[in-house]
Protein backbone atom coordinates (compact mmCIF):
# COMPACT_ATOMS: atom_id res chain seq x y z
CA UNK A 1 0.00 0.00 0.00
CA UNK A 2 2.88 2.29 0.91
CA UNK A 3 4.45 1.61 -2.86
CA UNK A 4 1.33 2.30 -4.19
CA UNK A 5 1.41 6.10 -2.43
CA UNK A 6 4.46 6.91 -3.03
CA UNK A 7 3.94 6.03 -7.02
CA UNK A 8 1.51 8.12 -6.97
CA UNK A 9 2.22 11.22 -5.03
CA UNK A 10 6.23 11.33 -6.37
CA UNK A 11 4.99 12.29 -9.89
CA UNK A 12 2.89 14.75 -8.23
CA UNK A 13 5.25 16.31 -6.03
CA UNK A 14 7.88 16.31 -8.66
CA UNK A 15 4.95 18.48 -11.67
CA UNK A 16 4.22 20.87 -8.47
CA UNK A 17 7.62 21.58 -7.50
CA UNK A 18 8.80 22.21 -11.74
CA UNK A 19 5.73 24.60 -12.03
CA UNK A 20 6.65 26.49 -8.40
CA UNK A 21 10.56 27.61 -10.34
CA UNK A 22 8.39 28.09 -13.87
CA UNK A 23 8.82 31.72 -14.87
CA UNK A 24 6.13 34.30 -15.42
CA UNK A 25 6.02 34.80 -19.68
CA UNK A 26 3.93 37.42 -20.68
CA UNK A 27 3.67 39.59 -24.24
CA UNK A 28 4.33 42.94 -24.12
CA UNK A 29 4.00 45.70 -26.28
CA UNK A 30 7.50 47.81 -27.50
CA UNK A 31 6.86 50.79 -25.47
CA UNK A 32 6.83 49.26 -22.27
CA UNK A 33 10.46 47.69 -22.91
CA UNK A 34 12.98 49.44 -20.84
CA UNK A 35 15.09 51.91 -23.21
CA UNK A 36 18.18 49.87 -22.07
CA UNK A 37 17.00 46.91 -23.81
CA UNK A 38 15.38 48.28 -26.74
CA UNK A 39 18.63 50.10 -27.73
CA UNK A 40 20.25 46.61 -27.17
CA UNK A 41 17.47 44.69 -29.40
CA UNK A 42 18.03 47.32 -31.72
CA UNK A 43 21.56 47.09 -32.17
CA UNK A 44 21.34 43.20 -32.39
CA UNK A 45 18.58 43.05 -35.28
CA UNK A 46 20.07 44.72 -37.77
CA UNK A 47 17.66 46.54 -39.44
CA UNK A 48 15.08 43.38 -38.96
CA UNK A 49 11.99 43.90 -37.97
CA UNK A 50 10.86 42.80 -34.11
CA UNK A 51 8.04 41.03 -34.92
CA UNK A 52 7.15 40.11 -30.46
CA UNK A 53 8.73 41.05 -27.27
CA UNK A 54 8.06 38.44 -24.45
CA UNK A 55 8.93 39.87 -20.82
CA UNK A 56 9.65 36.97 -18.75
CA UNK A 57 10.15 36.69 -14.69
CA UNK A 58 11.15 34.16 -12.80
CA UNK A 59 13.50 33.54 -9.49
CA UNK A 60 17.05 32.55 -9.48
CA UNK A 61 19.24 32.13 -6.20
CA UNK A 62 16.16 33.96 -4.46
CA UNK A 63 16.33 37.07 -6.77
CA UNK A 64 13.82 38.16 -8.99
CA UNK A 65 15.18 38.25 -12.17
CA UNK A 66 13.45 39.95 -15.86
CA UNK A 67 14.28 38.81 -19.46
CA UNK A 68 13.06 39.80 -22.44
CA UNK A 69 13.27 37.94 -25.30
CA UNK A 70 12.61 39.66 -28.86
CA UNK A 71 11.67 37.66 -31.73
CA UNK A 72 12.87 39.25 -35.15
CA UNK A 73 12.42 39.29 -38.84
CA UNK A 74 15.39 40.00 -40.36
CA UNK A 75 15.94 41.24 -43.67
CA UNK A 76 17.34 37.95 -45.19
CA UNK A 77 13.63 36.37 -44.01
CA UNK A 78 15.91 34.28 -41.32
CA UNK A 79 14.26 34.83 -37.95
CA UNK A 80 15.93 35.34 -35.23
CA UNK A 81 15.36 35.62 -30.99
CA UNK A 82 17.81 38.47 -28.89
CA UNK A 83 17.57 37.79 -25.11
CA UNK A 84 18.14 40.32 -23.64
CA UNK A 85 18.64 41.06 -19.26
CA UNK A 86 16.51 44.36 -17.74
CA UNK A 87 19.64 46.28 -17.51
CA UNK A 88 20.40 45.92 -21.33
CA UNK A 89 22.79 43.88 -21.33
CA UNK A 90 22.67 41.27 -24.26
CA UNK A 91 22.52 37.58 -22.59
CA UNK A 92 22.02 35.44 -26.06
CA UNK A 93 20.83 35.44 -29.57
CA UNK A 94 19.52 32.49 -31.65
CA UNK A 95 19.32 32.38 -35.45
Amino acid sequence: MKKALLLIALPITMAYAASSFAGKEEKIQWSQVPAAVQKTITKHAGGGKIEEIEKETETKDGKSVTVYEAKVKRRDGKELEIEVGENGKLIKIDD
